[in-house]
C-alpha cells in the first residue's frame, strides 16, 4: 500500500506580511495514521524539499498526541524536509492520495496545473481522494470526465465560512471555500465548528477541519483494505 501526501510550498498568508502553510495536526495526525497500517507514505510539493509549516500550528494550543510524536520522530522530520517535487510523480505508483490543508493551498495547490491533472488522474482511475480542513480547496478547478466541475453534485465539506471569520482571515483568502463549493453545485455540508466533520461522496473524502485529520485518513485507508 503506497499513499501519496501532497503538502503546500506556499508560505505568505495573502499581503498581510504573516507567515502560512501546512497545518502540523492536518499532517502528522494521516501521517502516523498510514503509517501504524504499514503504508508506505511519499510526501510531495510543488517546490519540494521543506514545506512551510503554518507557525500558528506549532503553538501550544494546537499540538496532540501525534504532533508530539512527530517532533520526536527524526525520520519523519528528515522525511518532510526532504518532499519530493509534486511535477515528478504520478498517479499509476500510488493507490491513494491525501491533502493536508493549512492556508497554503489556497494559493498554490488550489491554481496548480500539476495538481489538477494529478487529482484528475486519481479520480478516472477510480482511485479513492481524500483532502482536510483548507485542502479540499484544491477541488475547485478539477474536472470530472464530463467536463464539469468535480464537486458538482457531489457531497463535500471544508472549512466553514464561520471557522474562517473566527480565526479572522475572511478578506485575506482568496476565496471562501463554502461559498465556492456551493457555486460550483457541490452539495457542501458542515458540523459545529472546529468539530470533527467527515464527509464521503463514493471515493471522495473530505474533512471540515483540522479535527476531522485522522478521520479522513481512516476513511481512505478503510477504502484500500
Amino acid at each position: 500500500m503506497k499513499i501519496l501526501m501532497v503538502l503546500t510550498s506556499h508560505d505568505q498568508l495573502g499581503s498581510t506580511g504573516h507567515k502560512t502553510g501546512f497545518w502540523l495536526e492536518e499532517f502528522a495526525a494521516p501521517y502516523y495514521t498510514f503509517k501504524d497500517a504499514g503504508a508506505e507514505v511519499v510526501l510531495a510539493s510543488p517546490l519540494g524539499g521543506q514545506p512551510p509549516l503554518d507557525p500558528k500550528s506549532d503553538l501550544p494550543d494546537f499540538q496532540t498526541e501525534l504532533t508530539h510524536r512527530f517532533k520526536a520522530d527524526p525520520a519523519a522530520q528528515k522525511a518532510l524536509a526532504n518532499t519530493v517535487k509534486l511535477d515528478t510523480v504520478k498517479q499509476e505508483d500510488f493507490d491513494t492520495v491525501f491533502y493536508p490543508g493549512g492556508h497554503g493551498p489556497l494559493w498554490d495547490l488550489a491554481e496548480s496545473e500539476n495538481s489538477i491533472r494529478l487529482i484528475e488522474s486519481f479520480e478516472r482511475a477510480g482511485k479513492p481522494i481524500g483532502f482536510v480542513c483548507h485542502a479540499p480547496a484544491v477541488l475547485y478547478r478539477v474536472k470530472a470526465a464530463n467536463g464539469e466541475p468535480l464537486i458538482k453534485g457531489r457531497n463535500v465539506t471544508g472549512f466553514t465560512n464561520g471557522e474562517e471569520a473566527a480565526v479572522q482571515l475572511t478578506d485575506v483568502v482568496p476565496f471562501l471555500i463554502e461559498d465556492k463549493f456551493i457555486a460550483l453545485g457541490g452539495h457542501y455540508s458542515k458540523g459545529p465548528d472546529w468539530a470533527p466533520h467527515i464527509v464521503e461522496d463514493g471515493k471522495l473524502i473530505t474533512g471540515q477541519n483540522p479535527a476531522s485529520s485522522e478521520g479522513v485518513a481512516k476513511a481512505l485507508l478503510k477504502q484500500l483494505l
